[in-house]
């Protein structure tokens, strides 16, 4: 196994009044060449959005985006018809292919929204845009992952699909346990964003929005040191 730890304070961040935003990746005006991307994972945005704010229509492209509410409301509105709120405990899944146009405001007038978007590089190009959302009861299953998006040739029905090898897992985890996560597909790498908590992966304690990259293993193991909201994705290393 190798594995490299990034804190939390160590991302890229932007204040503009209405949104607090912090950047895993290199995104807008923050650009660190050590941390373009990891595998086809592409950006891991984590932001706050006042009351009544957002973000206007804008277009996408060729990226599959995951949206994750982690506080309050997300209102979404696109170019294919769909419109609707998302909030936590749901994910979102949105397949730009040949191109969609869509707009995400804080779906209250009175309090902030949280959120992590997350880009991930297809491994097709230019598929008709399509949108999904869908959601999973975290509080019901503690102490194991769910799988909320995976490979649409590798899903069950029970998750969202997207058009990449790549697997987004949920899990909230109890105080002084363990997991065992093994990876689905050789080869690929892991991602792991910590939410909420303390771990402890591969002698490396990760705190409350840490995430750690992970390569050349074939499972990893976790020790929840306190309670945890941990989003653990697989993704291809290389198209």
């Amino acid at each position: 196994m190798t594995s490299q730890l990034y804190k939390a304070n160590t991302r890229g961040t932007a204040d503009f009044g209405w949104l607090q935003a912090n950047f895993s990746f290199s995104f807008g005006n923050y650009f660190n060449p050590e941390r373009v991307q990891f595998g086809m994972l592409r950006v891991l945005n984590d932001d706050t959005i006042a009351a009544g704010a957002g973000f206007g229509t804008h277009g996408h492209a060729n990226m599959e985006i995951i949206t994750i509410p982690l506080e309050g409301g997300l209102m979404h509105k696109d170019s294919m018809g769909n419109e609707g709120i998302i909030r936590f405990g749901e994910v979102q899944v949105m397949s730009a292919g040949s191109g969609v146009e869509h707009s995400e405001m804080n779906a209250s007038k009175t309090e902030r929204t949280k959120t992590l978007q997350l880009w991930v590089f297809p491994d097709t190009e230019e598929v008709t845009p399509r949108y999904d959302q869908k959601s999973f009861d975290l509080e019901q299953h503690k102490n194991t992952f769910i799988n909320v998006v995976s490979p649409k040739d590798q899903n069950d029905g029970n998750a969202l699909w997207v058009h990449q090898k790549t697997f987004f897992n949920l899990g909230i985890f109890d105080e002084n346990t363990a997991v065992n996560h093994p990876i689905q597909i050789p080869n690929n790498g892991v991602y792991l964003f910590l939410i909420e908590g303390e771990i402890e992966i591969n002698n490396q304690i990760l705190t409350a929005r840490d995430a750690i990259g992970i390569t050349a293993t074939t499972a990893i193991d976790i020790k929840i040191n306190s309670t945890a909201k941990i989003l653990l994705i697989e993704v291809p290393m290389q198209q």
